[in-house]
Order: C-alpha cells, then structure tokens, then sequence
C-alpha cells in the first residue's frame, strides 16, 4: 500500500493503470481521490482548465519514485486477489526501471563512441604525412606482406622456450670462466689451483691424490677449450647463414631495382672516377702497347728516408706497416685520397671498411697490407711490381692519387734476392717515367746529403724539375745534428743537389717512435717549427713548411696536371679503340666479341651439356659395351688357364673339379680388379667419344685445350669407389657356382658363345702356323714367294708331327721324349736338322690346332644333348661339361655387367660429372689457367677491346664530373 501525506493513494493508481494500460477496475468515480479524480479526467480527456491536473500527477509520481516498494498485506477475506493485483503492479514498475536503464548504457555507448573518434581525428591530424618516405620500402615488400598468412607466420615461430634451449647456459659458461681464470691465476702466481675448504686440508696429502686432482683439473680444462670452441664454432656457423641470407636478399633487392621499381644512383666522387680509371690501367698496361700517361703522385726516396711516414701524415693515419731499419715497402701501394665524413680505409678488391679512429682496426689494417705484400712477392724475390690499390676517406684530407713504392736502396743485404737492388731501380723508372707523373722525392734530412741515391736518380728521370717535388725529412734531427744550418737553407732552395724542382719543402714526421698519434706529430711539427730559428732567420719560408702546406701543394699540382693531360689521354684511347675495332670487323665479322671471361662461360656450358649426356646412355648400350669389353680383357685367361687345361685331361670328373678350382682362384684374386678396370676404361671413353662428337657439331675449335685439360683433369680426380669390389667378388662367385642350366635357350646360347669363342682361337692358331712354315703351293705359285730356311725346316716337322695326330688322334697335349726322339731321326733321314725344342714348339701349335677342332665337333654334337643333361644321363659323346662351363662363364659377364652399369648409372657418372665441375669452378678462379688454356689473337683482341672500352667510359664519366666541377 502506497501512501502519500497519510493518504490512500491506490485509488488513483488504480484508476491511472486502468486508463492507460486498458485494464478495467470496478471503482466508482466518486470514491477516487480528488488528484485520483483529476488524473483520471486528465487521461480520459475531461481535464479541469482550472487545475491543470497533469501537474499534480507529475509531482505525485515524483514523491512516489522516492518511496521504498514491499508488497503490501493482502486483507483479510479477500482470499489473496488484492495482494495479487499489487503485486504485478510491482513487476510493471521494475520493468519500467529497467528500460530506463538500458537507455541510459545505450547512450552513453554512443556518447563514448563519438568522443574517441573525434579523439583519433585530432591525433591523426597532429602527425606528420609519410607518404613522401614510401620509397623507403620497396613495393614488392607491400605485395609480399599482403601475401603471407600471419596466423601461420606467428604458428611457424619458435616458442620461447625453444629460444631459450638455443642459447648458451649463462650460469655454466660463468662457472668454467672462473674457474679458468683460477686456474690461469694460480699457474702465474705458483698457489695451487684449488685449495681446501676444511681442517683436513692442512694434513699432507697422499702423491696419488695430488696426481689424481691434477690430472682431473687437466681434463676439466679440456674440456673447457673444447666447450668455448664449439660454441664459437656455432655462432661463427650463425654469422655465416646469416651473412649468406642478407648477401641473397641484397641479390633480390638489387634485381628488383634492375626491373625499374626504383633506381637509386649512388654518386661517386671525382677523385674515385679517376681511381678507378688508373685501377683499370694498371692491368691493361701490360698487355697492349698504349702506354698510361695519366697523372698520381709517385713517392721514392732512398730507405728509411721516411716516404711513408710522409704519406701517413697527408693520409692523417698511421695505415703502413713499420720496422727498424729493415726494408716493409715490399711492393707499390696505391693510396686514393678523398674527403669524406669518416675516416675510414678500403682495399679494392674488398668490401670491408678500416675504421681509422680504433687502434685495432689500425692495427688489423697494417697487418692485411703487410699480408698482401708478401703475397704478391714470388718465391727468391724481394719485391714485386705488383700494385695494391687502397682508398682512405676523411675530413680535411686533400684529394689526389699517391704511389707509394719500395726504397732505393745501395746495398744488397743479407736476406735479400741478389737482384733487389735493380728490381727496385726498374720499378721506380717505369712509374716516374711517365710524362704526367708527379714525382715527390723524399730526402733524409738527418744524414749526409752526399749518401743520397734517389736523387740522381730523380734527376735522370726529370732533369728540368718541371714535376718534381722535393722533401726534406727529420728536420730537427737535421737543426740538432748540423754545425751550419745555412746547408739546410740550400737544400730547401735547390742549390746543393744538381736536381732541379717546382717546390721545395721541410717537414717533421714525429720524434721517431713509432708509437706517436698524427695529432702527437702535428702539434710537434708546428712546435718545432714555431721555436725553430730556421723560420726565425728567414731560412725557411713559412709555405715551405710542415706536412699540412704540402698535401695543398700537392694536390694542386695534381689536379692542375690532370686537367692538362686528362682529355689528351682520352684521345688517345679513343684512336687506339678505332684501330682495334677496324680490326676485329675484318677479321671476325661474324663473331661477336666474347673475351676470355665470357668465352669461358661458353665453354663451361657446353662441357656440362656433354657430361649431361652422358647420364642419357641406355642401359643396354652400357651393358652391351662393358660385357664385350670385359670378355676381350678375361678370354685369353679363361681359354689359356682354366679351359684347355681343365678340358685336355679327358675325364669329366677332373675337368669340373679343375674348372671349380681355377674359377674360385680367379674370381678371388683377379677378375673384380678386371672388372673395375674394364668399367673405369669403358667410363673414360663413353665420356671422350661424347667430348668428340660434341666437337664435330660446329662447335669453336678455341675450346679444344681446355675441353682436353678439363677431361683430363676430371678422369684423374675422380678415384673408383673401391669398397664395390668386395660385393662385386661375392656376386662373381656366385654366379660362376651355378651350373644349373634351366631351359634350351640358355643351353643354345652357351653352344653358340662356345663356338664362336673357339672358332676365334682356331683361327688365331692357323695364323701362326701359316706365320711359322710360310706360303702353300698356291702363294707360292701366284705371289712368287718363297720359304725361308727356318719355315722349311719348320713345314717339314709340321708334317712329321700331322702323320703322328692321325695316327693317335687321342694323343696328350704333351709329347714324349721318344716321340721327339722318333720325329728327330725321321726328319734327319730327309736331309733335315731339326732342334727338340723346335719340335716341341711346332706340336705345341698343331695339338692346340687339333684340339680346337675336336672341340668344335664335340661342341655340334651337345647342341641336341640339352634332353641328357637335364635328366643327368651320362654319355660319354653328349656329357657337355664344356658348354656348362661356358654358359657360366656367360651368365658371370652377363651379372657383372648389369653390375657394373647400375654403379655407373647410379655413382660414377654423378661422381664424374661432379669431379667436371669442380675442375671447371678451379679454372674459372685460376686466371692463369684460362690465359694458358684459352689463346690466340682472337681471344686478345677480344680483351684489348673490352680494356680500352671501359677505360674511355671512365675517363669519359671523370671527364664530364671535370667539367661540372669547375
């Protein structure tokens, strides 16, 4: 029960739930609550004008919003409907509440929505716009990622629980560092390297035990090496892959850019265009007869003298190697100078770049320069001509191209080849000689000028001094050490020597330990010179001094020598490539121009196209060949050693019990090397006859040196795999154990193999009988020839010796001595002198002959005892041991045959064709090889061609960035 001000007010609920929501209640109007009352005429349309009714209802619904809901207590007597009827009253207010609830969420949800997105508008409107920078990322990258499933990438990756298994145990790499450097620190210090940690400890110890701990503590420590060396086996493994992986997607970037979607030049600088031009020069020099007149400094000076100090100091880096007093310029090194925003070094032929401002990049520098030097010197030589070309980038360095080469020296010493001393001569001739060249000729200051060779030597090569420049080194030793320094001035002023030179200059390089900084060297040359009375009492000019004014003067005259000569020298490329041309069009006109690189790749290409070939040969064809092959290199040991003594004892037992024994002998001990032989020859010329036929297809006939050096090397690489040998042996042995000739085929077979194989003998035994009694009747008659005396002694035995066969046709195949006897007086009756061991001999030739033929009778006859030897009769004309041991002998070459074509097929060939390019991958890396292998005039006018081509492409390119420059 609702109450307001002490008042019932259900009436008036009552009466507005049934007005509004179409539920009837059996109340009279007069009996509602005047507010009951108004409300209701209000909903029913009769509204007061006097007292707005909707009002009072406002305000008596608010106060009733406030109120707490129970149930009320129903009446008593009223059964329980009135409780009944206020309690969906109730259900109706809190569904009432909740809708306003589900409004209010609604609301805000849409409130919160709008508020965040005009949160994102204004943060997106604050950053900056980056579609300027999507050339960053290429678009394949774009494509790609759309591509890759992410859900499969993110299954793909490794838990990190298996990340952690890859890497090292932290913990017990820590423990084997301590206890290492216990180890290490108690060897050093004497202590023992491990000590006792209770009272027992200072009781002597047993020796046993002590060796005991040693030896333990040895083994740990290997075990240690060999646990730091595997792991850093692994992580070298790691950089590798990793390495291998950014050079191959390097590869995809880079053809990417090729296909145009997006090109991005890199700007060489001038001073490397003209590097690159004399890096060119320098191997083409020596092949052709255009000579290199472009300009670079070039730095001599006797040993010692301090060039390379010099040049460090222009360089503005300690780069060279350094020794006391013995000879570290062992070949020319060509430094390219040129600023930059690093000071770094690069060699040419390598990607790596030297750090100058670490001391152990320095360090690793010097080493690699002073490597490559005693590389490029052969074997009972001192120096060598051949020039190492590096770059060396910095701020403030002045840019120009510096030769630095060996010192001139006096003396051969011990140690040293015996023609160093004019090696070096040569060298020094051949780059000052050079019209264009700037010769910086280095002289000690701190010895007698009187011991200076260079300087004569300078003299000769430029003797106006119209590209000379000369040093004076070690000036404080020379200020400290000289009674007059007035000599010092006529150094500097060019009046001592008879050399004659644009400028002249005097610089400290350091106080002589080798130790010193560039920057420790620079503040003592200016000291010096600032202190130095030579300034002081105008001896010395203040542009003649000090490593700084020197690098300018330097490069100016450089540069100022290459604009002069620069375009001179690409004239005459430019003719010289004319020339060669012209050439080329009249001799090969319809050859295109392939140097020795590219020809190379040509042949390489058609030498695997014949190796692939030969993996295309059928297996008859190989079968076919090995099984001729083998029986041409066996027969004659099979007839000679097993056959005819075996079948010459004319008893079956002993023939099988000899042919048995012989055959295990030989399958033992001779027949699997035979066959290997027989299979590595056949391999050999297989792979020949493919080389030949290839050859005659209009194939370039400048390949054939190589196509041969190839084969050979490629057959003497490969070895046969021997361990087949053994299961070759077993499966020899066990076809030639069975003699179980299953049906007429193979039994015709055999008798055809046997016959064809004695009629092959019978025929090479008349051969030599008619060699040793020489021509019949017949040729005697038609060729009008004659017997000599010994075939006539021999024809007249040869009869002797028939009339015996005829007359014992059963006869042994050795002859008695009163049968030699019996023969020899017979023959003298006839007025012949016959010697027993020819008599011998002779009947050697004819039994073999008579034998062969009753063999091949004997042989016609078992063709039709197949019937016989398969129901083991025994009959002494059709008992065929004969034609058994030939259908073994059969099936054996057979077996071996397939035997040795699945090795081939299946090893051998791969192996070969794998042995072809690796000796093809050595002679690709072996310049040497191919400038021996691939020649002629052809192939050098091809190289001059593609030399001088680049060389005025280049000098074309530095010509124009020349020009812009100025």
């Amino acid at each position: 029960m609702l109450r307001v001000g002490g008042k019932t007010a259900c009436m008036a609920c009552r009466s507005l739930v049934s007005t509004h929501m179409g539920v009837k209640f059996p109340v009279p109007l007069q009996k509602l609550h005047p507010l009951s009352r108004a409300i209701h005429h209000r909903f029913s349309g009769n509204a007061n004008p006097q007292r707005p009714p909707h009002r009072m209802a406002a305000r008596y619904f608010t106060s009733m919003s406030r109120l707490p809901m129970r149930p009320p207590k129903p009446p008593r007597g009223s059964g329980g409907r009135g409780y009944q009827q206020q309690r969906n009253f109730w259900m109706v207010r809190l569904a009432t509440r909740l809708l306003k609830l589900r409004y209010i969420l609604l609301g805000t949800a849409v409130g919160g929505g709008y508020t965040a997105k005009k949160t994102y508008e204004e943060w997106k409107e604050m950053l900056p716009d980056f579609s300027e920078y999507n050339w960053v990322i290429p678009d394949f990258i774009w494509e790609l990622s759309e591509q890759i499933d992410l859900d499969k990438l993110a299954k793909a990756l490794p838990e990190m629980e298996e990340i952690a298994k890859l890497l090292p145990d932290l913990d017990k790499i820590r423990e084997n560092f301590s206890f290492l450097k216990s180890l290490l620190t108690s060897e050093t210090s004497g202590d023992p390297p491990l000590k006792a940690t209770d009272s027992s400890a200072a009781a002597p110890q047993d020796p046993s035990d002590k060796q005991y701990k040693k030896s333990s503590d040895k083994e740990k420590f290997d075990q240690l090496q060999e646990e730091l060396l595997r792991t850093q086996l692994k992580y070298q493994r790691m950089l590798e892959r990793l390495e291998k992986e950014n050079k191959e997607l390097r590869k995809v970037v880079l053809q990417k850019d090729d296909k145009g979607i997006h090109r991005r030049k890199v700007k060489k600088s001038l001073i490397d265009l003209y590097s690159e031009v004399l890096d060119i020069l320098s191997d083409y020099d020596a092949n052709y007869n255009t000579q290199d007149h472009l300009p670079r400094v070039v730095v001599v000076g006797d040993q010692s003298a301090g060039k390379t100090s010099v040049l460090e100091m222009i360089a503005q880096a300690r780069i060279f190697p350094r020794g006391s007093g013995e000879m570290m310029t062992r070949s020319p090194v060509k430094v390219t100078l040129s600023e930059g925003p690093h000071h770094v070094a690069m060699f040419k032929d390598s990607g790596r770049e030297f750090d100058l401002t670490k001391e152990e990049d320095l360090a690793a520098l010097r080493r690699e320069i002073e490597l490559r030097m005693r590389k490029s010197v052969k074997e009972g030589q001192t120096v060598s001509s051949e020039t190492i070309s590096l770059s060396v980038k910095g701020p403030g360095i002045q840019r120009m191209v510096l030769v630095d080469l060996p010192g001139v020296i006096s003396t051969v010493t011990a140690g040293m080849a015996s023609d160093t001393k004019e090696t070096i001569f040569s060298i020094s001739k051949a780059y000052m000689q050079n019209p264009n060249a700037i010769i910086l000729c280095i002289q000690d200051g701190s010895v007698d000028a009187e011991r200076s060779i260079v300087t004569d030597l300078v003299s000769q090569m430029d003797p106006h001094g119209k590209r000379t420049i000369f040093v004076l080194t070690k000036v404080d030793l020379a200020e400290k050490n000289l009674a007059s320094p007035s000599r010092i001035q006529q150094i500097v002023e060019g009046k001592l020597f008879p050399m004659k030179a644009l400028g002249y200059f005097a610089v400290v390089t350091g106080k002589g330990s080798p130790g010193e900084s560039i920057d420790s060297i620079k503040d003592y040359e200016e000291d010096f010179f600032q202190n130095s009375r030579l300034l002081r009492d105008g001896m010395l000019k203040a542009h003649q001094v000090t490593t700084k004014n020197l690098s300018l003067a330097v490069s100016d005259c450089f540069w100022k020598m290459v604009r002069e000569s620069v375009e001179q020298q690409a004239d005459v490329f430019k003719a010289s490539r004319f020339n060669l041309e012209t050439e080329w069009k009249n001799n090969y006109p319809r050859l295109r121009e392939l140097d020795r690189n590219e020809l190379f790749e040509k042949a390489k290409n058609e030498i695997l196209d014949e190796v692939i070939s030969l993996s295309q040969v059928t297996p008859q064809h190989w079968e076919a060949i090995l099984q001729k092959k083998l029986w041409e290199r066996v027969s004659t040991h099979v007839i000679e050693n097993i056959y005819l003594p075996a079948a010459q004892t004319m008893d079956s037992g002993t023939f099988n019990t000899t042919v048995d024994i012989k055959l295990k002998q030989w399958t033992d001990k001779q027949l699997p090397h035979k066959a290997l032989e027989v299979a590595w020859e056949t391999l050999q010329e297989e792979f020949a006859r493919f080389m030949a036929e290839y050859k005659g297809k209009d194939q370039d006939d400048i390949f054939d040196k190589l196509k041969e050096a190839v084969k050979d090397e490629s057959i003497k690489r490969h070895k046969w795999n021997e361990r087949a040998m053994d299961g070759l042996r077993v499966i020899q042995h066990n076809a030639l154990e069975d003699r179980s000739i299953t049906d007429k085929p193979q039994w015709d077979a055999a008798i055809q193999f046997m016959e064809e194989t004695l009629q092959s003998r019978l025929k090479d035994t008349d051969s030599v009988i008619r060699d040793m009694v020489g021509p019949d009747w017949k040729q005697r008659w038609l060729n009008w020839k004659n017997r000599s005396p010994d075939q006539h002694i021999r024809n007249e035995t040869k009869n002797e010796l028939e009339r015996l066969l005829k007359l014992h046709e059963d006869h042994t195949a050795y002859l008695a001595n009163d049968e030699v006897t019996t023969v020899r007086k017979n023959l003298e009756g006839r007025s012949v002198e016959v010697d027993p061991v020819l008599i011998k001999d002779t009947w050697h030739q004819l039994y073999r002959r008579h034998f062969l033929q009753k063999a091949l009778s004997h042989c016609n006859l078992c063709k039709r005892g197949f019937y016989y030897y398969q129901r083991h009769f025994v009959d002494s004309e059709l008992e065929c041991n004969d034609v058994v041991l030939f259908w073994r002998i059969q099936r054996m070459l057979v077996i071996t045959a397939n035997t040795l074509r699945q090795q081939l097929t299946n090893t051998e060939v791969r192996r070969l064709e794998k042995n072809v390019k690796e000796v093809l991958d050595d002679f690709g890396e072996d310049m040497e090889k191919k400038t021996h292998l691939i020649t002629g005039r052809r192939v050098q006018l091809a190289e001059d061609l593609k030399k001088v081509r680049e060389i005025q492409e280049k000098l074309e390119a530095f010509i124009e960035a020349l020009h812009k420059e100025k």
